[in-house]
């Protein structure tokens, strides 16, 4: 017997609505390649030459964006193929798809090719969000190390549960602790109310005594000017960007997190490019990421000698900040909160299963163990 509408929940149609929509909305706003045209049983006109691929991109307005992958798809790749092989790109953030919707479009096919933050697998997926928890990374060779453990793992449960092939990982520069009151150390947050962006940075906060405030980016100086916030954590370069040097006062050396994303294509898009394209990606994109992570490594020391007005500046506007070095004991609070709340607090949102993902990848490597949840 055949299930009626009236039997289909509310809430199941709604989803199913608003999966529809973004469906429209992003293939009229991305468009699709050639290739995905070919796997919905359509007769597509022969393609011109070149051959061009439709590329949702990372934050746009962002330097390793702007100096990286946009010069790439649109330049580059018509370059390196000898103009067989040309790309159109537009930031997600820009191309009218929620961030949180871009792995279940991807899955679908609706985007065949995309670039999503792994902060937005908080809610669904919380598992693959474990190489940037905060306190985990102090520093850029820290993050390599970690990632380098769980990419194995993350590569593996794109492909085999969401049939997405992960074909680069790319990173933003570091998040730091902004305040507009002197800060001497991490323990100083005691009391104050700090801007956060994830969950795993309102648990860092908390553990140094802090009242975490979720704030959207766009309204860290908002909040900041006031006074409903007194320190934001937020990008070297960004929160340069922003104007926090002329309302905030002190800013903080340790990163708390960094960002990570991922591109990656629908697995039947992907394996219905001509070969010689697909060699050319495989080949082409690791360089791509190389030079992303070193962009966002300037980037980030660039960001702090802006800052603080050092001569060596060179993408920011000069202040005047006070930049608060890591001092020992900011070491041993990071390792503490670490260990004591911020993995403890991931794994009892994840579930037992991320406890052992964790323990295979990651926690051998930092030499931290995660407790099942219980």
């Amino acid at each position: 017997m055949q299930p009626t509408p009236t039997l289909i929940s509310r809430s199941r149609l709604r989803t199913r609505q608003r999966i529809a929509a973004l469906c429209v909305a992003a293939a009229a706003l991305c468009g699709l390649p050639y290739a995905a045209a070919q796997q919905t049983g359509t007769t597509p006109a022969a393609p011109a030459a070149p051959y061009k691929l439709r590329i949702v991109g990372g934050l746009a307005g962002i330097n390793q964006y702007v100096r990286q992958e946009e010069p790439f798809w649109s330049k580059e790749l018509l370059r390196i193929s000898g103009g067989r092989f040309d790309a159109d790109i537009v930031p997600f953030d820009r191309a009218g798809v929620p961030g949180a919707e871009m792995l279940r479009l991807l899955q679908l096919g609706v985007v065949p090719f995309g670039t999503t933050l792994m902060s937005s697998f908080t809610a669904q997926y919380p598992e693959y969000t474990a190489p940037d928890l905060a306190g985990l990374n102090p520093d850029i060779a820290t993050l390599k190390s970690t990632l380098g453990a769980f990419r194995p793992y993350l590569e593996k449960a794109l492909r085999e549960q969401h049939g997405i092939e992960a074909l680069a990982v790319y990173v933003y520069p570091a998040q730091v602790v902004y305040c507009k009151k002197p800060l001497r150390m991490l323990s100083d947050l005691s009391g104050r109310r700090t801007r956060v962006s994830s969950s795993t940075q309102a648990d860092f906060v908390s553990a140094l005594g802090g009242v975490p405030v979720l704030t959207g980016f766009a309204q860290i100086v908002p909040s900041l000017t006031a006074g409903n916030t007194e320190c934001a954590i937020t990008g070297t370069m960004s929160g340069n960007t922003l104007g926090l040097p002329s309302i905030t006062t002190h800013v903080h050396a340790m990163p708390v997190t960094w960002g990570l994303a991922i591109f990656g294509a629908n697995q039947a898009a992907w394996e219905a490019l001509p070969p010689d394209l697909r060699a050319l990606l495989r080949r082409e994109l690791p360089r791509l990421e190389t030079a992303i992570w070193e962009e966002s490594e300037r980037e980030t020391l660039d960001g702090m000698a802006c800052n603080r007005g050092a001569a060596a500046c060179v993408g920011g506007r000069k202040g005047s900040m006070v930049v608060v070095p890591s001092s020992s004991q900011d070491e041993r609070s990071r390792q503490e909160i670490l260990a004591s709340t911020v993995l403890p607090r991931w794994v009892q949102r994840c579930g037992a299963r991320c406890a052992q993902v964790w323990n295979q990848t990651i926690g051998p490597v930092r030499g931290l163990a995660a407790a099942p949840a219980k």
